[in-house]
């Protein structure tokens, strides 16, 4: 595994993981072919970062469609990054995350890491019908290597993997998450 700076804070949280996650991000190494590893881009989130990144986004979107509610702005803003209040990176139990070669160079996935819907045509949706056979090819092997691992997709964000969260509970029929709200320390 590797770890990539590109959304990193100022106190490291974004490579902090959860023990559990980290044994089931090993397991989904395991499962990749030679010389491709999965490359970490964030980890845990604290709650005022998951909250500027939800506001700034809100705002984005408000200022584009001023005749929007502030209610549709909400949901519309929701569907492409979580609400504080439910946000699983604030559990520590999310991974954003790619593939890359050995040396750290990212294959191709369709789009990068965090590519917005609006940015990105949409393509940042994980099963996307107009993206090319490559970056389906390199989707299916992530997908299948975290799977595999116990995690499940965000899908609208090909990256976005979940294991322990709200999310993760609703689709696998746990009776519950593992993991609430985080503190690093």
């Amino acid at each position: 595994m590797l770890v990539d700076d590109r959304q990193a804070d100022p106190a490291g949280a974004y490579a902090h993981l959860r023990v559990g996650l980290v044994d089931r991000l090993l397991i989904a190494q395991g499962k990749l072919p030679a010389g491709i590893r999965l490359l970490i881009v964030e980890g845990y989130r604290p709650l005022a970062l998951q909250e500027h990144y939800f506001s700034r986004y809100a705002a984005r979107l408000r200022r584009a469609n001023p005749m929007w509610t502030e209610e549709f702005v909400h949901i519309q803003a929701s569907r492409s990054l979580a609400p504080p209040e439910v946000a699983p990176h604030v559990c520590g139990a999310a991974v954003d995350l790619t593939l890359a070669a050995a040396d750290g160079t990212e294959v191709n996935m369709g789009t990068p890491v965090n590519a917005g819907p609006e940015e990105s045509g949409g393509a940042c949706y994980t099963h996307h019908p107009e993206i090319s056979p490559e970056a389906w090819a390199n989707r299916r092997l992530l997908g299948d290597a975290m799977s595999a691992a116990g995690f499940v997709n965000y899908p609208t964000e090909w990256w976005h993997w979940s294991y322990g969260d709200r999310y993760w509970a609703l689709m696998t029929g746990a009776p519950a998450a593992r993991y609430g709200p985080s503190r690093m320390r």
